[in-house]
């Protein structure tokens, strides 16, 4: 077992300090670390809270020897954001209320903990180095934690806060790739790390919104990493990967080696849109447009569109009964091009980070926007990569109208909250000289290629 191998979970999540009614939000402090880690003996709970454009979505369930099982759920409409950051924290907070309530009353009990997700108001993840001088000494525990210490303690500008942080490769003076520095030598010893940031605002006015609920955030997860512990199976993880998680207001990119996330980035599109696209196009509500995109929506035209007519009431004449027809075809040219927009800025975002490559072929689509007619085989042609549709996976109690794409981030939030990744990097001080450590694979290829 490498040092790497066991240091994999040591990842340090933002984890607010818990607030009433929100008071306290601002002052929040992601560099702090709890005295204790959270422990999930079986049959404890552990809830999730998926905070997206369009719906706000709480999940509780109860820990279980093979899997979760889901007990509770609450599901509101979205108030308050867009393009996955809070505009009106009132709004957002009522929200996330609603869904909380009803989700502890589904349940028969109540929670204190919860497990958030982060769909907006980040940016793509990055590969920084900390480096400490050794003198030539034998490099052993004291050595390997003042340079992870130091990793952890790099500085973001103010604006900025870090929300995942994961040791990936060490290197020895100029020797890099170097999986377990112990009982070797040389002059410096760096470690790499790969950290995620987002808007110190947004994180801030997130954990404001959940603060109204008198709820503490054990941790904030970003959402393509979260989508993706439910959505991939084990040989997609490893072998690589890259999940798209179409939410309603953003457009979630993670890219998965090795066994983790190790690329994360968004694009400000989603499937709210389209939506707008349809209703600015058509001359009609936005409530209308939705029914109009689920019922007859695609991305691919037919031969018969041009004679399939839509009714297609007009904005503000709905009292009248007055609609007007147009082809289906009209419908089809106005989803068409924002969606292709959506996964051009995709490959762009995938080609830049330089992780295209490594990502291999394969494409997981998921999210609410995933389920639109013909948006799989759209995605495989733009992105030239095998596609499919992620599901959440690997827990119990959902019903068929809570299983499909667009509950994937929920589930992944439980997952996460149960996983080793949500304990604080200090609270594993102790684990690095265990032969008993973690199982972990993060990085193997950047500790051989960076």
């Amino acid at each position: 077992m490498t040092v790497i191998e066991e240091l994999r979970m040591r990842e340090k999540p933002a984890k607010p300090a818990r607030k009433s009614a929100g008071a306290n939000a601002a002052q929040a402090d992601r560099r702090q670390r709890p005295s204790k880690a959270p422990h999930r003996p079986r049959g404890s709970l552990v809830a999730a809270l998926d905070i997206g454009t369009t719906k706000v979505c709480c999940f509780i369930a109860r820990t279980q020897s093979d899997r979760p099982q889901v007990i509770g759920i609450g599901h509101q409409l979205s108030r308050g954001l867009r393009n996955g950051v809070i505009i009106d924290l009132e709004a957002a907070g009522n929200s996330v209320a609603s869904a909380v309530h009803a989700a502890e009353e589904m349940a028969g009990d109540t929670i204190q903990h919860i497990v958030a997700n982060l769909s907006g108001g980040f940016t793509a993840s990055r590969i920084i180095k900390a480096e400490i001088g050794v003198a030539g000494r034998e490099i052993g525990e004291t050595e390997l934690q003042r340079v992870l210490e130091q990793g952890y303690q790099l500085r973001e500008p103010g604006d900025r806060q870090i929300i995942h942080s994961v040791p990936v490769g060490f290197s020895i003076d100029d020797s890099r790739g170097i999986r377990d520095p112990r009982g070797m030598y040389g002059e410096r010893l760096g470690v790499n790390m790969n950290v995620v940031t987002a808007s110190a605002a947004s994180v801030r006015n997130h954990s404001a919104a959940i603060g109204r609920s008198h709820l503490e955030v054990e941790a904030l997860v970003v959402s393509p990493y979260a989508a993706g512990l439910a959505c991939l199976v084990e040989d997609e993880i490893g072998l690589g990967v890259t999940v798209v998680d179409m939410g309603g207001g953003t457009t979630t990119i993670g890219v998965f080696f090795d066994g983790n996330l190790i690329f994360a980035d968004s694009v400000p599109i989603g499937g709210c849109h389209v939506t707008n696209d349809i209703a600015r196009g058509l001359s009609t509500s936005i409530s209308h447009a939705e029914r109009m995109k689920t019922l007859f929506g695609t991305t691919i035209p037919a031969s018969n569109d041009e004679r399939e007519m839509i009714a297609v009431p007009q904005i503000g004449e709905e009292e009248d009964g007055r609609v007007n027809h147009m082809p289906k075809s009209l419908l089809v040219g106005i989803i068409a091009p924002r969606i292709e927009e959506t996964f051009e800025l995709v490959r762009d975002r995938l080609e830049a980070s330089g992780f295209d490559k490594m990502a291999g072929r394969r494409v997981v689509l998921t999210g609410g926007a995933a389920q639109l007619n013909g948006v799989r085989e759209f995605a495989g042609l733009i992105l030239d990569k095998q596609v499919r549709i992620g599901r959440p996976t690997r827990v119990g109690g959902l019903a068929e109208a809570t299983s499909g794409p667009a509950f994937s981030t929920a589930v992944g939030l439980v997952h996460f909250a149960l996983s080793e990744r949500a304990e604080p990097p200090f609270v594993r001080r102790a684990a690095v000289s265990r032969s008993s450590g973690f199982i972990g694979r993060l990085g193997h290829w950047l500790m051989e290629n960076i």
